[in-house]
Formats: structure tokens, sequence, C-alpha cells
């Protein structure tokens, strides 16, 4: 029995969503103990960002003719999906950067992409238990003055729930700049009753996932 944990926080020391992660992974060893927790850290160890054209001009490539570059990302591509696939239960810590994606993490998923066992045709992940923890420097929501310049989460939904299917559950923090930038002081109760909302959801969505493997066991 495994969990699979992705960080791509830039920040390892201070991350507000390494923090939340943390709560997640907490209940899940609190439920299995003795399960193996599978890391993968794309700040201490990013993909190359070459890898994923490597892999796709590589299929157009007879075997023995592939560059080592090609050779080496295949591989790469393999391990990333055996990481996922062989996990019972995914845990995904993914800020937004600059308004969008974070680097990082889309160029991991492209590469994961590219392995057959987890494309839209592919079954392995179907069903599986994740979270998503997202953090946001400011507040996207409805009704704020940057409604909808967070263009990271609802990719990140799409791609991991509908397009991957995974039984997706999805722990939002914004605010995290309140503190940090002066400009926001003024939202410093709004930020700090956002951060318990967060807390208590990842503390939920943990138990949710380390009981929904157990009773599937």
């Amino acid at each position: 029995m495994s969990l699979f944990r992705l960080d791509a926080s830039i920040l390892p020391t201070t991350s507000a969503s390494r923090s939340l992660a943390d709560l997640v992974e907490a209940e899940w060893r609190t439920a299995h103990p003795a399960s193996e927790v599978v890391r993968r850290d794309l700040a201490a160890d990013p993909v190359p960002a070459t890898a994923w054209a490597d892999v796709v001009t590589s299929n157009f490539v007879d075997e023995g003719d592939r560059s080592d570059r090609q050779r080496e990302a295949r591989s790469l591509a393999t391990t990333i999906a055996d990481e996922l696939v062989d996990a019972e239960a995914l845990l995904f810590a993914v800020p937004l950067y600059n308004y969008g994606v974070s680097q990082h993490f889309k160029t991991w998923f492209d590469l994961a992409y590219t392995d057959p066992r987890i494309d839209p045709q592919g079954t392995a992940l179907r069903g599986k238990p994740a979270t998503l923890v997202t953090v946001l420097g400011g507040n996207y929501a409805a009704g704020t003055p940057k409604e909808g310049w967070d263009h990271s989460t609802s990719w990140l939904r799409r791609v991991l729930e509908d397009v991957w299917g995974l039984d997706l559950r999805v722990v939002e923090r914004p605010f995290t700049l309140v503190g940090v930038n002066p400009a926001l002081d003024s939202f410093a109760d709004t930020a700090a009753e956002l951060k318990q909302t967060a807390e208590t959801h990842a503390v939920r969505s943990g138990r949710e996932i380390a009981g929904l493997v157990a009773a599937s066991r």
C-alpha cells in the first residue's frame, strides 16, 4: 500500500501548499502507519523541459535509431507513470504561479501523459482517490476584483478529474501573500479564516482518501 505525493512549490521551507499537504499526509499515515509514501519533488528534481518533446518525437523513429536523450526521456516517463499507477492514493500540492499553472507541474504532467496507461483511453487511474492542494497568493473568487485571474485551478481539475478520471478532492487556500505583501494587510482576518478552513478541509480529505483505500481492501 502506498501514497504518491507530488510537490511543485519552489519554496521548500516556507511553502503553504506543502504545509497543507503535510496535513493530508498525516491523516494517511495515521490510518496506514505501515504504508509507503512515494515522493516526487518537482523543485528539487524538476523534469527536463525537453523530455516531453523527446518522447513524442521518438515515436516517429525506429527504436534502434533513437538518441540517448530520447531513450532517457522514455524511461523517465515510464517511471513517472509507474509511481501513479502503483499508488493506492494520490496527493498533489501545486501552487498558483503568475496566474497560471506551475511550469514544473505542467512539464511533469505532459511527460506522464505520454504513457498509454494514463492517457484518455487508459483506465489505470480511473476512480483512484486523490487530493489536490492548491494555494493562491491573492483571492480570485467570484465577486473579487481579480475574479477569473486564476488560470491554474480549473485546468488542474480538468486534467486530474476529467482526463485522468481521479476521484478528486480539492483543498484551496487563497490569500497566502497576506502578511508578506503589505498591500494586503487589510485582509488579515479574512486570510486567517481562509487558512483555518483550508486546514480543516485538508484533514478531512486525508481521512477520506485513507478511508476509501481501507474500505477497498
